[in-house]
């Protein structure tokens, strides 16, 4: 069976394109900071017939998060597709938010570390086989201030910014390889709760646009806008 490796595993997003590719046929490797969390991930999906391991690494400790993705090709023999898109639902040391003006290199450092070098990470990780086998297919997500910035979120956006320039001059770069690669822009508020004015969908609404993706393989970017 083919394998979905998820980076950044959690019970949104995560999950919901877990079950998305997980219910086509796919196995699903899943990795986060948290193993319990994981753990329920993956007693979840065994639940709908899914086969899911947890691979527990931090996407800002990069030794850790090439190791996960090393256990779990080895694991499922191989890593056809990968997703990117840590999001933290918790606290996380040393993360706030700043307008550009506010933006230094203390408040933009943990943003580029957690949202690019995480995913430029995970990519070398899977790469090289890929290459390899001549297929393979990357995804990597971005909230939609990659695109159209807000002030509040200065240098958040800017690290999203960064990512998606470099997905879509990889998706340039790996053309004709039979490895695709594509941003996702997720332009609304995420489940509930969110501020007034701005649109929301749920996960379950957004993961099909991974698996349209991932079958067509003919744009460089997806928007979700609602």
């Amino acid at each position: 069976m083919p394998t979905l490796a998820v980076v950044g595993a959690g019970p949104g997003m995560g999950l919901a394109i877990a079950r998305t590719f997980g219910s086509r046929g796919f196995d699903v490797a899943l990795i986060a900071r948290t193993a319990k969390k994981l753990d329920d991930l993956v007693a979840r999906l065994g639940e709908e017939e899914i086969t899911a391991t947890a691979f527990p690494a931090d996407v800002m400790d990069r030794a850790s998060l090439t190791a996960a993705l090393e256990a779990a090709r080895a694991r499922f023999g191989s890593i056809d597709v990968l997703e990117y898109s840590p999001a933290p639902h918790s606290p996380v040391a040393g993360f706030t938010t700043a307008a550009p003006s506010e933006a230094d290199v203390d408040n933009l450092q943990p943003q580029i570390e957690y949202t690019f070098y995480g995913a430029v990470t995970a990519a070398r990780a899977v790469l090289p086989a890929m290459r390899e086998a001549g297929a393979g297919t990357l995804l990597f997500t971005t909230g939609g201030g990659s695109i159209h910035p807000i002030p509040m979120l200065g240098n958040v956006n800017a690290a999203g910014g960064a990512l998606r320039n470099w997905v879509l001059n990889l998706h340039s770069e790996l053309s004709g390889s039979g490895i695709y690669a594509a941003h996702i822009a997720i332009n609304t508020w995420l489940g509930e709760g969110g501020p007034e004015g701005i649109p929301s969908a749920t996960p379950e609404q957004v993961a099909p646009l991974y698996w349209d993706l991932y079958e067509r393989r003919d744009q460089a970017e997806a928007v979700f806008n609602g």
